[in-house]
């Protein structure tokens, strides 16, 4: 009955003429052919991605054969996203980042998809968190793809040649960020490599930076009487400064060079063995393995440590959005694409195979195989995907389950900071690459000029 009700309520016209959803297998036809550009397509160097999503494209095309495919690959960028949507050249479906849904509501560059969701009743589907990031005013301008939620990444050959792993040959990861301190050291004395990789270089400095500082008891904004006010210059924020100064003058257990070091260069670090500790999420877990070699049994994902105010992992993920010249059609047509690709709430036989595909495919380039961070809170999906993957699952579970835990409970998982996000962290990060070069740097002094630039970015800036 219920599949009954999804596929009368999935019911829509195309320029007048009907364009039932019907049962998987029965082709349609409709007066007039409906386009579709993904922005959503694997870049050229992923063959194995193409070919999956080759494999999508046929599965639809067979069950609608009246809707166009176009691969259009766009990675978001901040510097071209601009000109390509003013332009008017967005794909009709593309994926960003969350920190950027409601800077992108504003500018008016994305379509407002309630109708379309609410009709497939994928809004009470989404995680309440995630549909508030992508909501302003009560309407919905995107559905997730998928969620992170940041971690402890570990290369556990450097913990075993360190010698600190339990009878079992599990990690002892650090459970405190001054017991992290500790275990570098150990790592480094015991091996020769850093033990934390610690970024320095871009906004993805001051990204991780923000979670450590959390842990401090920092809040870096606050909303007073419809002003945005910032909130660096305070004892938290100048301890959590501290504290990675300590990193690299007291403890030396950093890498060579932090401001040489970006997101990219945190997971080779981890892949190579050049480095024993990363911050990391779930959805990156491709990076130290298919991208730089290391064995999926070589890795492990454990939570972030507590602080003196806290244990807390930042929250952030990728939604997709729809041009705001994509019509109602498109929009209905890329979420049955979503679908296939087993990327929506749905549990249809064909999302189901699009899942376990996703899940093969991770096995075969030697990615673990783990679960994601529920951006959807569906019980029944989550009963199907862990159905779909538990054949393909490749890692001992052991070296997760405490990330998990963690992440999941209440209060322990925090959304990016909701205004100015990005230039929050170009602020961090330049303190970062000053206390990092610099051992007689004034943390005190670096933090006030950065009260003052990011409080003009946030007057300049404020979303009505």
């Amino acid at each position: 009955m219920k599949k009954l009700l999804w596929i009368l309520c999935m019911g829509l016209t195309l320029s007048g003429a009907c364009f039932a959803w019907s049962p998987w297998g029965k082709k349609k036809t409709s007066s007039k052919d409906v386009s579709i550009r993904l922005g959503i397509w694997p870049e050229d160097t992923l063959t194995a991605d193409i070919e999956m999503h080759e494999g999508y494209v046929k599965t639809f095309s067979k069950i609608y054969p009246d809707i166009k495919v176009i691969p259009s690959y766009y990675k978001y960028a901040t510097d071209t996203f601009v000109p390509l949507a003013e332009s008017g050249q967005l794909p009709t479906i593309y994926d960003t980042w969350f920190t950027e849904p409601q800077k992108i509501i504003s500018q008016g560059f994305a379509k407002d998809i309630t109708a379309e969701v609410k009709a497939v009743g994928w809004d009470k589907k989404m995680n309440p968190g995630v549909r508030e990031l992508l909501s302003k005013n009560g309407k919905i301008y995107g559905v997730p793809r998928d969620a992170y939620a940041l971690g402890l990444m570990l290369n556990v050959d450097l913990f075993k040649q360190a010698g600190l792993v339990d009878k079992d040959g599990l990690p002892k990861y650090p459970k405190t960020w001054q017991e992290l301190a500790e275990t570098a050291k150990i790592i480094k004395q015991k091996t020769g490599v850093a033990g934390f990789c610690l970024l320095a270089k871009d906004n993805a400095g001051g990204w991780h930076f923000s979670n450590i500082a959390w842990d401090f008891g920092a809040k870096f904004e606050v909303q007073k009487n419809g002003k945005w006010i910032a909130q660096i210059n305070t004892p938290e924020v100048a301890a959590a400064f501290q504290y990675v100064k300590d990193l690299k003058w007291k403890y030396d257990v950093l890498t060579a060079d932090p401001t040489n070091e970006d997101w990219g260069t945190g997971f080779r670090a981890i892949g190579t063995g050049t480095a024993a500790m990363y911050i990391a999420a779930q959805d990156a877990v491709n990076q130290p393995t298919q991208v730089n070699g290391l064995p999926v049994t070589s890795l492990a994902l454990e939570p972030l440590p507590a602080g003196p105010k806290g244990q807390y992992s930042l929250m952030g993920g990728t939604p997709y959005m729809f041009s705001p010249d994509a019509t109602s059609e498109q929009v209905k047509a890329c979420l049955k694409y979503l679908e296939i690709m087993g990327k929506s709430p749905e549990v249809s036989e064909t999302a189901v195979a699009g899942m376990k595909a996703d899940a093969q495919n991770r096995m075969n380039q030697g990615i673990p195989v783990i679960p994601p961070f529920p951006a959807w809170s569906d019980a029944a999906l989550e009963e199907a995907r862990g159905k779909a993957e538990a054949s393909y699952r490749n890692v001992d579970m052991r070296l997760y389950n405490d990330y998990y835990t963690m992440v999941t409970k209440s209060g322990n998982v925090k959304s990016e900071e909701p205004m100015c996000a990005q230039d929050l962290y170009a602020e961090l990060t330049k303190i970062l690459q000053a206390v990092l070069t610099d051992k007689n740097a004034d943390i005190n002094a670096l933090i006030a000029k950065a009260q003052t630039n990011f409080q003009g970015i946030l007057d300049r800036n404020t979303i009505k």
